[in-house]
């Protein structure tokens, strides 16, 4: 579970992978890889909203990797925790792609606009984590 002081970056997500507090944020150039191999970025969102195919497991791992490169950490880390995580995992990552995709695009779409960004940061994802809008 995340620590007290921990919070989302502005546009990402903060999620419990492998045990530890992970910030996960898709830029620019984490979309160009993820659209390169899988296609439209909306095309993925509108599958997570259910009006597309859903998103592929493939797809959902390598918008979990890519949030967790853009996030901070190297890609061979992410890639192990990624290979190291069992299909039983899938269902979980699905929600944390479909978070870090939705809010890459929408970064406020985690909280009231009236509240300043510390309150807005500590909101909660259906997922446990935080969203850092």
């Amino acid at each position: 579970m995340a620590g007290i002081l921990a919070s989302a970056p502005r546009g990402g997500v903060l999620e419990e992978i492998d045990g530890r507090a992970r910030p996960l944020m898709l830029r620019n150039a984490e979309i160009e890889r993820l659209e390169d191999r899988h296609g439209s970025a909306f095309a993925l969102l509108d599958g997570f909203a259910g009006r597309g195919d859903r998103p592929a497991v493939g797809a959902v791992r390598d918008i979990v990797a890519l949030g967790l490169v853009g996030g901070g950490m190297s890609e061979a880390a992410a890639a192990a925790v990624i290979r190291a995580a069992s299909p039983a995992h899938n269902d979980r990552f699905y929600m944390i792609a479909q978070a870090t995709l939705l809010v890459a695009f929408m970064p406020d779409a985690g909280g009231d606009p009236a509240e300043d960004p510390p309150a807005r940061a500590q909101k909660k994802t259906p997922q446990g984590g935080t969203c850092g809008a």
